[in-house]
């Protein structure tokens, strides 16, 4: 805490200064989070829980500008108990100091508003906050004591610490209040409980934030004057204002709450393993942080992760985010709208996409590289949301742009059409590989798969993709597939791109030095990783699993790659392990998987960047498809390895972070629970799959467009319960997997 960012001249501006509870547990609960508070120097216990709107399949109640605390007093002594409930601010949403120009404290029914007018010129700078309650005899003092140093900090705690409710108008004159209180006495008799919610709400209708191509570049001040160059939020579309907001979260508050609620009680209503429920639903709070934005007409757009003061890496990354499950399956809506982004704005006439897209959305530059496994992973997400929507008519839009950008993957990275990604293809570790390997000709082969099925249905001419399909299947089978994993065959001689040394192929990899040069000319390009045994180096085979493709590949030579992985990747221990790069994700004695090892030894000098650390979302990925394979004893030691990390000693179990905190790929932990229990909703065939892994009756959930519940095996038979919404099911498939350890 002391010696951490913002504490070096004594934390100030901190709350560590005030009195407080001995006892502090806090239970999770996506999208409720719990704190119970007790003090046997106290008769009342606390309970505070703060939740926000989260309802599956309705992505506006989900991006409401909103949010709650819950407190719950109970009177544990045997007398009376009169009691001051407050909740004090300062002006935080000031831009400057709670004194600048426009800045000023509003009362509103039950509470206040901080409030920062437009400037001229500046209109990111308006925006407000509202804190009510909604029960009568609240008080608001939104005039605290002017002065310097902490002088109305300390007079207003002085006020509340007296146990004095005061109701002040704000300054008449003399400048604004720096904050403002809202008070309620109240009064327990022994045993009795009293439930006090508070209600938070915001808007801020522009930003200067701007990401993406071109966005370095000074705009002219009437240009920067325009909120239109820069992103704005979607609740600014539908609220005028934040008077608007109060209204709909006084109005909606219960039934937001309950549709929450409904949302809780099936995430955590399941048998899964606990290690398994705590992955699936921790990670969710990616979707309620910073790293997540949706802008003015409803489109979803994200960093990776989140820097502690700006976004990590922007363009809802098409290589990162094709890791994550969570959206697809509970705002599909969403996941549509990141698709249309993808192949109508951010792929030219050529069939290049690019793999981040500018913040506000708009069509991008296309002077970098395409990156294969976003690109081509997009075409089995296409397939996936088809199937998830049932949508035949959004396929048939969408389709041209597929087949282009398809072909021009084909032309760029398999010129020759021999099933394989020959030519140096740019990934999600930040470099190229040279020559053909199993993870990204894996979703090379996803994607040919994904066109032929989408093909058919349309009626269209797929027949070439097909043949490619079975030359990219009898490739990775057939030579790719060494030492009982698939592996690189690095190649850099002889192909289109030319030297890697060349400039036009410098791109994240930098420069080569002498040194890396004689390197190159004995081992070929730097951060390959060739024979080594790579963790997600057959990803493409769990993508189409997980988009209802099935099997892809010959099963035992995956299931064979998965073992190895295990095998050689899996640490108990990481005390032993050498780490030159980023440390942090694991360390010490917690156990992980390595994204890379060599077990023969062979290791090049300039191996693959980052092969020695530890990523949670290649971790859920893997064990996911460990999963699915009936690997199961191993894909929950994965499991438990990475949440025994996040377990709230050291790293917050509510954010796990890779290149930024709250990071994308972590959502891959949401397929957990189709690889324990294949429980899958096709909404084209109307049927619901049910094929799992675990022996005897189990029970999980199932989300699809439309409605969500529960479904699993009761009796020796698959069952399905509608929570909310609707699902339409002609047929249960009902094919359980086997079990191998």
């Amino acid at each position: 805490m002391f010696g951490n960012r913002g504490t070096g001249l004594g934390a100030v501006g901190k709350t560590y200064g005030f009195p407080r509870f001995r006892e502090a547990v806090f239970e999770g609960r996506f999208p409720f989070g719990t704190v119970r508070l007790s003090d046997e120097r106290e008769p009342l216990a606390v309970t505070i829980t703060g939740w926000s709107p989260f309802v599956p399949g309705d992505a506006d109640a989900c991006s409401l500008p909103v949010a709650a605390l819950e407190y719950r007093f109970t009177n544990r002594g045997d007398e009376p108990v009169d009691a001051l409930f407050s909740f004090s601010s300062m002006n935080f949403m000031a831009l400057g100091n709670p004194g600048a120009e426009g800045a000023r404290v509003d009362r509103i029914e039950g509470g206040f508003k901080l409030v920062q007018e437009q400037r001229e010129k500046e209109p990111h700078a308006a925006g407000a906050f509202a804190a009510f309650l909604t029960e009568p005899g609240t008080r608001v003092n939104a005039a605290w004591f002017r002065g310097g140093w902490w002088d109305p900090l300390t007079i207003a705690w002085k006020e509340i610490a007296s146990g004095r409710s005061i109701d002040r108008p704000p300054h008449a004159e003399g400048g604004p209040s720096r904050g403002a209180t809202l008070s309620l006495p109240f009064r327990l008799a022994p045993g009795e409980e009293r439930t006090i919610r508070l209600h938070l709400a915001w808007y801020v209708p522009f930003s200067n934030l701007r990401a993406g191509s071109r966005s370095e570049l000074p705009l002219t001040d009437d240009e920067a004057a325009d909120p239109t160059n820069y992103y704005r939020p979607w609740y600014a579309s539908v609220y005028r204002d934040i008077d608007e907001v109060i209204a709909m979260w006084k109005r909606d508050y219960d039934e937001l709450k309950a549709r929450s609620e409904r949302l809780r009680d099936t995430l955590f209503g399941t048998t899964l393993p606990p290690e398994v429920v705590d992955a699936v639903t921790a990670n969710l709070s990616i979707l309620k942080s910073p790293t997540v934005l949706r802008q003015h007409d409803g489109k979803f757009w994200a960093w990776e992760g989140c820097n502690d003061s700006v976004g990590s890496c922007h363009g809802t990354c098409t290589h990162v985010w094709g890791y994550a499950q969570a959206l697809p399956n509970l705002l599909p809506e969403l996941e549509r709208g990141v698709r249309e982004t993808e192949f109508f704005v951010s792929q030219d006439e050529r069939g290049h996409q690019t793999f981040r897209t500018p913040l506000p959305i708009r069509p991008p530059d296309h002077e970098f590289h395409a990156a294969a496994d976003g690109q081509l992973g997009g075409i089995i997400r296409v397939y996936r949301e088809w199937r998830i929507s049932g949508d035949d008519a959004w396929l048939r839009t969408i389709w041209p742009k597929v087949r282009q950008s398809l072909d021009y993957c084909i032309e760029t990275w398999d010129p020759d059409r021999v099933g394989a990604l020959v030519e140096p293809h740019h990934n999600t570790y930040d470099i190229e590989f040279w020559g053909p390997d199993g993870m990204c000709g894996s979703i090379y082969l996803g994607a040919l798969r994904a066109a032929v099925a989408m093909g058919e249905a349309l009626g269209d001419d797929v027949e070439g993709y097909r043949q490619l399909a079975d030359r990219a299947k009898a490739y990775l089978e057939n030579e790719l597939f060494e030492r009982g994993r698939f592996i690189q065959k690095v190649r850099w001689e002889g192909l289109r791109a030319g030297d890697p040394t060349d400039r036009r192929n410098w791109t994240m990899v930098g420069q080569y030095s002498p040194e890396a040069e004689e390197i190159l000319r004995k081992e070929g390009p730097k951060y390959q990783y060739g024979m080594g045994c790579l963790s997600d180096g057959v990803i493409g085979a769990w993508m189409a699993e997980v988009a209802g493709l099935g099997s892809i590949l010959d099963r035992e030579k995956v299931r064979s790659h998965l073992r190895s992985v295990f095998e050689h990747n899996f640490r108990t221990s990481l005390s032993r392990h050498e780490n030159a790069q980023r440390p942090g994700f694991a360390q010490g004695d917690d156990a992980g998987l390595l994204l890379c090892s060599w077990p023969e030894g062979d290791q090049p000098s300039l191996h693959l960047v980052y092969a020695d650390e530890v990523w949670t979302g290649i971790e859920y990925q893997v064990a996911s498809h460990m999963f699915r394979e009936g690997l199961v004893s191993e894909g929950l030691a994965v499991v438990r390895a990475a949440r025994d990390r996040y377990d709230g000693r050291i790293r917050n179990p509510y954010n796990e972070y890779e290149c930024g905190h709250w990071y994308a790929r972590a959502l891959a932990s949401f397929a957990l629970n189709f690889g324990l229990t294949g429980v899958r909703y096709d909404k084209v065939e109307k049927r619901l799959y049910v094929e799992p892994v675990i022996e005897g009756d189990f029970r999980t959930f199932v989300f699809a467009d439309g409605g969500y519940g529960f479904a699993g095996v009761r009796g020796g038979e698959p069952y399905l319960e509608v929570v909310e919404g609707s699902i339409e099911v002609k047929e249960i498939v009902y094919r359980p997997r086997e079990r191998v350890s």
